[in-house]
């Protein structure tokens, strides 16, 4: 494909997702001001008001925010980006695949910017492995498992540090019972990560894996995967990476923490009173958001702030949890805007081997 063409249909592509992305947005600020009668109204009439009061909707809600705060936040997402690079980073290591800082977060940017409008907050992570494939020739396999290891590590670790600000907020955990569902929740997700990390770092005795191994390399495609499980096993054989990785998803779930605390500041909301609080809830709901339920989980992220942070054990007003919850996306969009514009130049090439 000629490079002009492809130029163009990448900024096609980017157009209309920054578009979707925004209408989102813009629909639900107009939502918030129209009411209960916007479930009434026409899809037309909906794509109408979202883009004449979403807007203005959107800008006074921005300008209402201290402009240093504002900054803090979006660096502290920016944060949690180069963060993952780093985690990534070590994950592709014990494969033998060393992948430049800057290469590392050009393709971190680019899955980003695709986590924008794919199911869940995670759906990036398919063009994350595309190019992580694309970067060598001859551990393609094992490319793939670092993407898909690196995020559920992540997510355990997160998963993990919420369990432990769970213990450290015990009276506000069972002040109220939609507290205690999400902890169930959290718990039950827990349980099924951790299930898969043993299972695929340490798969039992030596004979009875290769025995299921020669078995599954008969399958179509199988040796891939043969090599994927072999992959996993090489992370369970280094002893000093899995507190390594754990230890850089923990300060990845404390910036998420402190770029909410950021906007609630600006806001003029008491995140001092509530730190404590926001290090159980912010990752929580990044967790149950994580869950391909909706596109970048637009719609159960606002929820379940509001939910939560209008909980009498916190007492902030469900204008204002909203608000924070639409704030904080739009910092992520801003890097999604990054991203867009690092895809627009990406080319994949070989560099791993």
């Amino acid at each position: 494909m000629p490079n002009a063409l492809r130029l163009t249909l990448k900024l096609a592509v980017s157009l209309v997702l920054v578009a979707w992305i925004l209408h989102i947005i813009f629909a639900g600020e107009a939502e918030g001001q129209f009411g209960e009668g916007w479930g009434a109204l026409s899809f037309a009439e909906q794509f109408r008001k979202s883009w004449t009061i979403g807007p203005a909707g959107l800008w006074k809600t921005i300008s209402g925010v201290s402009l240093g705060w504002l900054l803090a936040s979006f660096v502290f997402m920016g944060a949690t980006i180069f963060i993952g690079v780093i985690r990534w980073r070590l994950v592709l290591a014990v494969q033998g695949l060393h992948l430049s800082l800057g290469r590392a977060v050009g393709i971190s940017l680019v899955a980003h910017f695709f986590n924008s409008f794919l199911l869940g907050s995670t759906g990036g992570d398919l063009l994350k492995a595309y190019y992580a494939a694309a970067e060598t020739a001859h551990k393609k396999a094992e490319a793939v498992t670092t993407v898909v290891v690196d995020r559920l590590l992540g997510l355990f670790a997160m998963l993990l540090f919420v369990s432990l600000m769970a213990l450290a907020n015990w009276n506000v955990v069972m002040s109220q019972q939609r507290f205690m569902a999400v902890m169930l929740v959290i718990l039950g997700m827990l349980f099924v990560s951790g299930l898969i990390v043993v299972l695929s770092f340490w798969a039992g005795p030596t004979g009875a894996r290769l025995k299921f191994e020669a078995l599954l390399a008969k399958l179509p495609k199988g040796g891939v995967l043969v090599r994927c499980i072999e992959a996993c096993h090489a992370f369970g054989e280094n002893p000093g990476f899995l507190p390594r990785v754990l230890g850089w998803s923990m300060l990845l779930s404390l910036a998420c923490v402190l770029q909410i605390a950021a906007l609630g500041l600006g806001l003029g909301l008491p995140m001092g009173e509530q730190f404590r609080v926001l290090l159980l809830i912010v990752p929580a709901i990044i967790c149950i958001s994580a869950l391909p339920i909706t596109p970048s989980g637009i719609g159960v992220r606002e929820n379940l702030y509001v939910w939560l942070l209008s909980a009498t054990a916190i007492g902030i007003e469900a204008k204002a949890a909203l608000s924070l919850s639409l704030l904080a996306f739009a910092g992520s969009l801003l890097w999604s805007l990054i991203g867009g514009a690092v895809y627009l130049a990406f080319r994949s090439r070989h560099t791993l081997d």
